[in-house]
């Protein structure tokens, strides 16, 4: 571990700097020169120097970061040359009879040329004139070229005159969109410095914005890298066992009510929608651990009349095993375990491959049952019509639609980085995440030792996802409700508005979090936000 570093810096304006550098503690920095090392910072703090095995991203080996400057230099056009010396570089002896390359052609007559040699020079003139102008002109077009790249070169100086004003002044936000900015124009210079200016900026144990920047940052440095190419499966967490993760991913579940919000919300509708079915068959897209259905078993235990018989689709592919601590089998011996002790009929079925592989013949669909629908956290990471050709996004909906189902539920994050192009969707990224390290840093102590690992392990990977990766390798494709909402009627579906007693529940859970915690009821939907941005939408379809 380094204390400090020096790092040469080019500002862009054939300046060098030595500067020693005070690394973010507790963080995994690839060093700017070479991306095949990694280096581990601490500035001294004994509670920060605990978390080192949680060095968060792992950037990918092997790759040369070695970026390639191109000059610009107009094209310069001269006046034409003189006539006299084209004249004297290929004269003719003087003889009518005079055949350039033939022996036995007819004499050439002096009709075919001009006699006139100033006449010849005036023809080549105008021919000359006609294709690049007059001197003049050509001259003004020197003057505008040179007054054009006079004004760029002022206004980038203004520019970087500007960042070096806001890092003076610790503006991080405002230092990180810069750096992105940077990076989307491919001025590789700007980005570099900026990347090692933003190393001493942020922190992992520090301020909303500062947390949030280390993986922005991050996010940064390996799309420049390797512009996101398996970056997602290269830049992996440092997984921990499945049951210290499954504990990190239950304190998010507690001190953000993001996710239970929407598991609340999606269980009204349904519990709604079969409280007259004897038989009610849920297919849930991606079951994870299965901790949604927790609650609604133990409600259905309470139904008048007794509870129906329950079957559960459970749909999630390999990759989910390590945090599951096993296969879906966990999962389902976890929930029937849970039915017997309600006393609720109870059977899993368990489908383990991604949602994007799903076909009507793998749900298990039986007669006679009332079918829910979730798609719960999940449809974001289907690709569309701007991925694939097949557009699971689309086809899964539709797939639904054909089961004839009581409820469909939707819950999704309420961002929009789906289709953006690179820069707008790391200023999405940043805003959207920007609320969700604030709520957290609200409720949960900022000291307190489990917070790192629960930012590391449940959010920075997905926020270097959006912000390092492109095309398939991109799997974090977030919808706003808007274009949710004409999927679901394009694919035959009618908005099921949801009921006034999840709304009272959802509204109760909330008074034991934060104030700023907010709910809004709008068009059939609920919005879960925070300091009145939205977060989380949540709705239902029939």
């Amino acid at each position: 571990m380094c204390a400090s570093k020096n790092y040469s810096i080019s500002n862009g304006s054939h300046r060098s700097f030595e500067q020693s550098v005070e690394e973010p503690e507790s963080y995994c920095w690839p060093p700017i020169q070479n991306l095949d090392r990694h280096t581990c910072y601490d500035e001294g703090s004994q509670e920060v120097h605990a978390f080192e095995q949680y060095c968060t991203l792992e950037s990918s080996s092997g790759i040369s970061r070695n970026p390639v400057y191109n000059s610009s230099s107009s094209a310069s056009f001269s006046p034409s040359c003189s006539p006299e010396s084209q004249q004297d570089a290929q004269s003719y002896p003087h003889d009518q009879h005079y055949y350039p390359d033939y022996t036995c052609a007819s004499p050439v007559s002096h009709s075919c040329l001009t006699d006139d040699m100033d006449d010849l020079r005036h023809k080549i003139r105008e021919l000359e004139t006609a294709m690049l102008g007059t001197d003049s002109e050509i001259l003004d077009t020197y003057t505008i070229t040179n007054q054009v790249r006079s004004y760029n070169n002022s206004l980038e100086a203004e520019n970087r005159k500007q960042i070096a004003d806001m890092i003076s002044r610790g503006e991080l936000k405002g230092v990180l969109c810069a750096c992105a900015k940077a990076l989307a124009d491919n001025d590789m210079v700007t980005t570099e410095w900026l990347i090692t200016e933003l190393r001493q900026m942020v922190s992992v144990s520090g301020e909303p914005l500062q947390r949030l920047g280390a993986y922005l940052l991050e996010g940064l440095i390996a799309r420049l890298a390797s512009s996101g190419s398996s970056i997602y499966k290269a830049l992996r967490c440092k997984e921990p066992a499945s049951a210290e993760l499954l504990s990190y991913m239950h304190i998010l579940f507690e001190i953000c009510p993001y996710f239970k919000f929407g598991y609340m919300s999606a269980n009204g509708a349904i519990a709604e929608a079969v409280k007259d079915e004897s038989r009610v068959h849920i297919i849930d897209f991606q079951i994870a651990q299965g901790t949604q259905w927790i609650i609604l078993i133990q409600a259905l235990a309470t139904r008048p009349g007794g509870p129906p018989h329950v079957r559960i689709t459970g749909i999630d592919d390999s990759t989910a095993a390590y945090a599951r601590g096993g296969g879906l089998d966990v999962v389902g011996k976890r929930l029937s375990k849970l039915a017997e002790s309600c006393k609720v009929p109870f059977e899993f079925h368990a489908v383990g491959i991604s949602g994007s592989e799903v076909q009507l013949e793998d749900l298990g669909v039986q007669p006679g049952a009332a079918i829910a629908v979730n798609f719960a956290m999940m449809l974001h990471h289907m690709p569309d019509e701007s991925v694939s050709s097949q557009n699971h996004r689309d086809r899964l909906l539709r797939l639904a639609k054909s089961l004839s189902p009581k409820v469909v539920t939707l819950v999704e994050q309420e961002s929009n980085t789906n289709t953006a192009p690179f820069f707008p969707r790391f200023l999405e990224t940043l805003n959207y995440y920007m609320a969700v390290f604030e709520s957290i840093d609200v409720t949960m102590p900022r000291e307190c030792r489990e917070r790192i690992s629960v930012e590391q392990h449940c959010l920075a990977r997905d926020i270097v996802n959006i912000i390092a990766c492109e095309g398939a390798e991109r799997v974090e494709r977030h919808e706003l409700l808007g274009k949710w909402r004409s999927r679901f009627i394009m694919a035959g579906f009618t908005p099921h508005p949801l009921s006034s007693v999840v709304n009272a529940t959802i509204k109760a859970l909330l008074q034991n979090y934060s104030e700023k915690f907010t709910l809004e009821e709008k068009d059939g939907a609920l919005y879960l936000g925070w300091m009145n941005k939205a977060l989380v939408a949540s709705c239902a379809w029939t």
